[in-house]
C-alpha cells in the first residue's frame, strides 16, 4: 500500500511517501501554519502543502492515483492550519488518537478526503494564574512519542525528550500512553540570544560546533544557582577577560539553556518525573550529546537513559501518524 504522510509545523512541512510500510521519497517545504497566522489566509500553506506533496510523488515515481491514504499530523490540525481539530485531554493512548481523527477534503491540497490526526494537551481546566503552569499541549510530538513507544517497546515510565525550537518533554506510562508534556522555548533562546543579542559579537559562529564537557556543565551550574539571565552574560565576561574560545563560550551558553530545561523537568507541574523514571533523548547529535552529558552529571536521573540514533529516530511523524492510522483500521 503506498501512503502519504504529511507533517507540518510551524515553519517547515515535510512529505514522505511509503510503500509497504517503507520510505521511498521526502519533500520539505518551508512553509507552515506561522504563513496562515501572518497573512490571515490559509492559502500559502495550501499552495505550499500542494507542491511539497508533487515534489514526493514525483522524486518516488508514484502517480497520485497510486496512493491509497493520505494522513497529516502536526500543527496542520491547529486553529490556522487546514483542518482544526480539538487537542485529546491525556491521558491519551494510540487508540483515543485514532478515535479523534477526522476525515476532511481539502481540494486545493489533495484530490481526495486527508485523514487528520489531533494533538495531546494536558488535563487542567480553567486556567488562572493559580494553575496555568500546569497546562501544556502539543501538535505533531504525539505521533513521535508513539513511534518511539512501538520502536522501543516502551512498558515503563518514561519521560521522551524531543528538542526544536520548542523543546517539547513527553511523559508516557506504563502503559504506552502520553500522561502529558512540558514545553520550553529552548531552541528559540538559543538562536534570539546568539543572533540579536550583545553575545552575538561573542558568539561568532553561532551555536556550538562540538561538545565541550567542561563548558557545558558549567553554563548549567551557572544557570542553576544565579539565574539564566545573568549566565547568559557571563558569555561576555568569558569573551572579554578570559581566554576561552567562541566554541566555549556557545557551550557555556547551551548548557545554561539546556540546564534550565532540566530545572523544569524537576519542578514543573504539568508532568510529574521522578528520579527514576527512564529518560529518552533524540533530536540533532550535538543536542542529544549535551543533554545526556548534563543528565549524566545529575544525580536527580538515576533511570535509564536512552540517547537515540539517527536510525531509530528518522521518520517518527509519518510512522507515528501511520501506527495511529493503523488503530483506525485504515492501514491493513
Amino acid at each position: 500500500m503506498n501512503i502519504l504522510t504529511i507533517d507540518t509545523g510551524t515553519t517547515n512541512t515535510r512529505v514522505t511517501v511509503w510503500t509497504d510500510g517503507e520510505v521511498v521519497a521526502q519533500a520539505a517545504r518551508q512553509v507552515g501554519v506561522r504563513d496562515t497566522a501572518i497573512t490571515g489566509s490559509t492559502k500559502r500553506l495550501e499552495d505550499g502543502v500542494r507542491e511539497t506533496i508533487a515534489e514526493a510523488l514525483a522524486s518516488a515515481q508514484v502517480e497520485r492515483a497510486d496512493i491509497g491514504l493520505a494522513v497529516a499530523s502536526g500543527m496542520i490540525t491547529s486553529n490556522v492550519g487546514l483542518c482544526e481539530i480539538p487537542h485529546v485531554p491525556a491521558p491519551a493512548g494510540i487508540d483515543d488518537m485514532a478515535k479523534a481523527m477526522r476525515e476532511h477534503l481539502v481540494e486545493n491540497v489533495w484530490h481526495a478526503p486527508i485523514w487528520f490526526v489531533p494533538g495531546v494537551r494536558n488535563a487542567v481546566e480553567h486556567i488562572g494564574l493559580h494553575n496555568c503552569e500546569a497546562m501544556d499541549m502539543m501538535r505533531g510530538e504525539e505521533v513521535e512519542s508513539f513511534a518511539l513507544v512501538e520502536r522501543l517497546g516502551l512498558k515503563e515510565p518514561t519521560v521522551v525528550v524531543l528538542p526544536g525550537s520548542h523543546s517539547k518533554f513527553v511523559s508516557i506510562d506504563k502503559n504506552g500512553h502520553i500522561d502529558g508534556c512540558v514545553t520550553t522555548l529552548a531552541g528559540e533562546l538559543l538562536h534570539v540570544i546568539s543572533h540579536d543579542t550583545i553575545l552575538a559579537g561573542s558568539l561568532k559562529e553561532g551555536f556550538a560546533k562540538r561538545i565541550d564537557a567542561e563548558m557545558l556543565l558549567a553554563g548549567a551550574a551557572s544557570a542553576n544557582k544565579i539565574g539564566l539571565g545573568r549566565a547568559c552574560f557571563s558569555v561576555r565576561i568569558l569573551d572579554q577577560f578570559a581566554v576561552y574560545d567562541a566554541n566555549a563560550r556557545a557551550n557555556f551558553l547551551l548548557g545554561a539553556v539546556l540546564g534550565s530545561d532540566l530545572l523544569t523537568l524537576k519542578n514543573s507541574s504539568a508532568i510529574r518525573m521522578s528520579p527514576g523514571t527512564r529518560f529518552v533523548v533524540s533530536g540533532k547529535p550535538i543536542l542529544r550529546e549535551a543533554i545526556a552529558r548534563l543528565v549524566e552529571g545529575d544525580d536527580f536521573f538515576s533511570g535509564t537513559v536512552t540517547v537515540l540514533g539517527d536510525d531509530e529516530q528518522r521518520d517518527l511523524a509519518g510512522y507515528g501518524a501511520i501506527a495511529v492510522a493503523r488503530r483506525r483500521g485504515l492501514v491493513d
